[in-house]
């Protein structure tokens, strides 16, 4: 399956549309990792435990719109946007969403 944020893959035609699919992932994040995080804010420097948090939770959404257009018995996805969202005080959400479509 093709995953593009475009809206077409080049070289191919889009042959039909077959809806909107969306994947979400929230993921919590644990109170010790959340002191050293601020820690790392405080000195500087990148959090490499949130960093690694946000991949985990971006693969997840991606995987799960995957899915869904599959489903749906389409060969790509097109137009894909992600955001980033902090649900409460620790948990972070990643929503994926494109169009799936059957390319030609």
């Amino acid at each position: 399956m093709i995953l593009t944020t475009t809206n077409s893959v080049e070289g191919y035609s889009i042959a039909e549309y077959k809806g909107i699919v969306v994947g979400e992932a929230i993921m919590g994040a644990n109170v010790v990792r959340d002191v050293f995080a601020s820690i790392t804010d405080i000195v500087g420097g990148r959090s490499g435990a949130y960093e690694s948090k946000l991949q985990d939770a971006r693969d997840t959404a991606l995987r799960e719109l995957e899915d869904r257009a599959a489903a749906l018995g389409a060969t790509a996805d097109v137009g894909i946007d992600l955001d980033y969202e902090v649900v409460g005080q620790s948990m972070l959400m990643v929503s994926a969403s494109g169009t799936a479509v059957r390319l030609g």
